[in-house]
């Protein structure tokens, strides 16, 4: 099972019964999961079931598993039965256990496999005329700059002014990111990238698709949507075919709403010329896809925001901590920046180094060493690879992980903010009334309520309010 499929797992297993039901209204929906969440056994009881008029009973369904493949009868039937595929009996003397499909799933997935019906859950093709030049090199084109513009915001979010400056993903977007924890507006620090952002980014692109959709689908309540409608209309759009030209008109208000959300994000493009059509990307129409086909678009996405030598791996480092980076890719560059002090940059390379301040700089933003040695080892540069291999030496210089972790160690012992520290109060109301001030502009460090004495990044205006407090 893949990252983005796990994921996806993980939030429909918490889901509750009625909600299965009502995803399973939708054919859609129903092969969507069939085709992505089910492993070949599944799958296996799943078709032998699709037209039994009949349960199943569970001692002839053991017949059809070779005995040394218990373990994995059982992963099935467990899996089937967390997603409300499947009911069992419950074991009695009178009658033997069976299982049969639910309801709606079985209904749903009969008319995914036979066409029949007219619920239009796979779309409706439009049929004005297509808009010229939309063809699937566009799409991707649009798709990859919509999303690295995502990816630049969560790895240039430090600061006010990458937050609040031109250019970037919508606010929309920008909310979400920092509702998922993945950026962070701290008043203090200026806020930043976190580790949940960092793990975000060394994630391939659908599972960072899956992982965006998924807090998108978390916070649907607040956007006044539907959190069930929401997940229905993605399975739709993974539905889809790549650059073809569907209608607007069909879709309800809730989900032409979900449209310009998704036109966000990349995984919808609607011409300005043609507001009544919409154009999946290759990011929409990956979503239900089997691991294989995911692996090969995530390929197809990796090497356009990676080196342009066609190889992933890009980065050389020495036992001087002395780092080189084959690539002129300013998101990989950008990402560079967040744990080394890069010195110069030429067309296709740029140099640094990494020193106790960078990796400090990076562990303040919540990023790990742990994380910083995975990003290393990961886009290795194929030529070091080779060497570690010829030698039988780990890829990395180990003096370079040993120190990247000491310095982690070593920031996490002791950590040095610069303030100023407040104490003898003449009154408990006096202390909690700056108290509460101090917290209340975002200045507050440290307090200890029992000795009255209180630390804050700065004064200024704390001082400005004791002043008038004093003069009433």
């Amino acid at each position: 099972m893949s990252v983005s499929t796990l994921a996806s797992f993980e939030y429909l297993e918490k889901l509750p019964g009625t909600t299965f039901r009502r995803l399973y209204q939708e054919p859609s929906t129903a092969l969507a999961i069939f085709r992505r969440m089910l492993p070949h056994l599944a799958k296996t009881f799943v078709m032998a079931m699709l037209y039994m008029s009949k349960p199943l009973p569970l001692s002839d369904l053991e017949l059809w598993v070779h005995p040394g493949s218990k373990k994995e009868k059982d992963h099935a039937l467990s899996l089937l039965s967390r997603l409300h595929i499947i009911t069992i009996t419950a074991p009695s003397r009178d009658d033997p256990q069976s299982a049969s499909l639910t309801k709606n799933f079985s209904a749903s997935l009969r008319l995914a496999l036979t066409g029949g019906g007219e619920h239009q859950s796979f779309g409706v093709p439009s049929h004005d005329s297509p808009v010229a030049g939309l063809d699937t090199e566009y799409l991707d084109t649009y798709a990859r700059d919509q999303w690295e513009s995502i990816l630049h915001y969560v790895v240039n979010s430090v600061g006010d002014a990458a937050r609040h400056g031109d250019g970037g993903p919508n606010t929309s977007v920008r909310q979400l990111l920092e509702a998922g924890k993945l950026v962070t507006t701290g008043r203090r620090s200026g806020g930043g990238i976190t580790q949940a952002g960092f793990s975000f980014l060394l994630q391939e692109v659908n599972a960072q698709v899956w992982s965006l959709l998924l807090l998108w689908i978390e916070n649907a309540k607040q956007m006044s949507l539907d959190s069930v409608d929401v997940l229905s209309f993605l399975f739709m759009l993974g539905s889809l075919e790549l650059s073809r030209a569907y209608s607007t008109s069909t879709l309800s208000e809730p989900q032409k709403q979900m449209l310009e959300y998704l036109v966000d994000f990349g995984l919808v493009y609607i011409p300005p010329q043609a507001p009544t059509q919409f154009y999946p990307t290759r990011l929409a129409t990956t979503l239900t896809s089997d691991a294989s086909a995911l692996r090969s678009v995530s390929a197809g996405f990796e090497a356009a925001l990676t080196a342009a030598s066609g190889s992933k791996g890009f980065i050389i480092i020495e036992t001087n901590y002395r780092l080189y980076a084959y690539t002129n890719s300013p998101l990989q560059i950008a990402v560079l920046a967040l744990f080394t002090r890069l010195g110069v940059r030429y067309p296709n390379m740029v140099t640094g180094r990494i020193t106790r301040k960078s990796v400090a700089n990076a562990i303040s933003h919540g990023i790990t060493s742990d994380q910083i040695i995975s990003y290393l080892g990961t886009h290795a540069h194929p030529q070091l690879v080779k060497t570690a291999a010829v030698h039988g030496n780990p890829v990395l210089p180990p003096t370079v992980v040993d120190q990247i972790r000491l310095w982690q160690i070593e920031n996490e012992r002791m950590k040095a903010t610069a303030g100023f520290l407040f104490k003898e109060f003449d009154t408990k109301k006096e202390y909690e009334g700056c108290v509460k001030y101090a917290d209340e502009n975002g200045v507050l460090v440290w307090k200890s309520d029992a000795k009255m004495m209180f630390f804050v990044t700065r004064h200024e205006q704390l001082r400005d309010y004791i002043k008038s407090r004093k003069a009433k």
